[in-house]
């Protein structure tokens, strides 16, 4: 079979550039974030009062950086673009059609910023702490539920007491320069400082920002390493590097939960995670479910402060997931995809070990994939439409460690909890 023509990519080039052009001033975070003067004004009521955040605030604080009706217009255009000249069943068209739908419904979410239809359009994009993982699996919720017991009492143990955060943030700035240059040597990317930053590190196109007011211990550096690094901006760089669909450099909602998934994945394969960290991703998740039940700000904080997260991590996680919301509204639910991902991502790698499709695995970091276009992006592949991915973590780079280490998953999985229990406690 004959590879498709010069022009045939010249035309996917063209308007994968026009779809990362017409994303480039929408900055999600950006828009939706909650300025540190509603912390300050927060703990100033004793943690009592609601923030004072509407829709009127973040159009005053966090303005737009496009008209959103002109928006929509343009992804609308491009979108009958890629259906004439590509086609409705093409796998790239597919693909590409579909992520301008969904930056559409971006556009709809930050337009409805501090109004009730955010958080619906939100749970649309993301999910909701409902959604099950297969049928008659438990759900999210339950999820976060079930480990929230495990790691408790794993935290109970001394052993498991995190170091001091002794690092600043110039210090970990200086140190993950030098690690992920190591890395990426020929990216041209660099670690800064942010003083505008709600978490503790984000990864950019080419650039990871640290939170100027942050402190950190070796594991948070060894997190961010791989999590940032590796994962985040390794997809970026890989997605950047396509010679033509160059829309892989660029994360729309869906992709979240897989890359968001395969960092987490990441950091515990390497070992670089901790029950500690674990238990601050399963209280996000429980925040996004008691928002989604009605509770508000203060009730979550509250929740947070009690489940032994400090004054400080209680406010963070809360207002991440309020952040475009109001403090009595529905939540942003983006946090539900570090376990939701996990899981996802930690059964597709499993299953492709059973099944012997190590070919498969690489295509996560093919660039901002979704799991579930995996079969297209495999297809492409073959066709030479995309490229193979220049960077895998090296767990992914020489998987004989890994797969060895699977073998036993499938098998240890089918066997009673319950029973191992009964025979193993008396061990213990």
């Amino acid at each position: 079979m004959s590879g498709p023509t010069q022009q045939y990519l010249s035309t996917v080039r063209e308007l994968s550039d026009r779809m990362v052009e017409a994303q480039r001033p929408i900055r999600i975070l950006d828009t939706i974030k909650w300025h540190a003067d509603i912390r300050e004004g927060f703990f100033a009521s004793g943690c009592r009062e609601l923030p004072a955040v509407d829709a009127e605030y973040y159009a005053r604080r966090n303005p737009l950086d496009f008209v959103a009706a002109d928006k929509r217009s343009e992804f609308r255009e491009i979108e009958r673009d890629i259906s004439r000249q590509l086609g409705q069943l093409n796998p790239v068209s597919v693909l590409m059609r579909r992520i301008c739908r969904e930056y559409r419904s971006v556009v709809d979410m930050l337009d409805a910023r501090g109004t009730s239809e955010f958080g619906l359009i939100s749970r649309d994009l993301y999910g909701s702490a409902s959604d099950v993982f297969h049928a008659g699996d438990p759900t999210l919720a339950d999820l976060g539920t079930a480990m929230e017991d495990t790691l408790v009492n794993l935290l109970r143990n001394d052993s498991m007491t995190e170091a001091e955060k002794t690092f600043s943030a110039e210090q970990a700035v200086e140190m993950l320069n030098e690690r992920l240059l190591a890395v990426f040597p020929d990216a041209g990317f660099r670690v800064l400082l942010n003083d505008q930053m709600t978490a503790d590190a984000a990864a950019g196109s080419d650039y990871l920002k640290i939170r100027s007011d942050a402190r950190f211990n070796q594991l948070d550096i060894d997190v961010l390493e791989v999590h940032e690094g590796w994962v985040h901006l390794g997809t970026t760089l890989n997605g950047m590097a396509q010679p033509y669909c160059t829309f892989l450099g660029k994360g729309p909602p869906s992709s979240t939960t897989t890359q968001e998934g395969l960092a987490v994945l990441t950091e515990i394969l390497t070992l670089r995670s901790s029950p500690g960290r674990l238990y601050k991703l399963v209280n996000r998740v429980r925040a996004v479910t008691l928002a989604e039940d009605g509770a508000n700000f203060v009730e979550v904080f509250d929740y947070l402060c009690g489940n032994n997260l400090s004054p400080q991590e209680s406010y963070s996680i809360a207002a991440r997931v309020f952040r475009g919301s109001t403090p009595e509204g529905k939540p942003f639910t983006k946090d539900l995809a570090y376990m939701r991902g996990f899981v996802q991502t930690f059964n597709f790698l499993r299953l492709a070990m059973s099944e012997g499709k190590l070919d498969s695995l690489p295509l996560l970091f093919l660039g901002k994939v979704t799991l579930e276009d995996i079969k297209h992006y495999r297809l492409l592949l073959e066709e030479g439409v995309v490229m193979p991915p220049r960077f895998l973590p090296p767990h992914f780079a020489e998987m004989k460690g890994l797969a060895t280490w699977m073998s036993f998953s499938r098998f240890i999985a089918s066997l009673s909890f319950d029973q191992l229990q009964s025979d193993y406690s008396g061990l213990l």
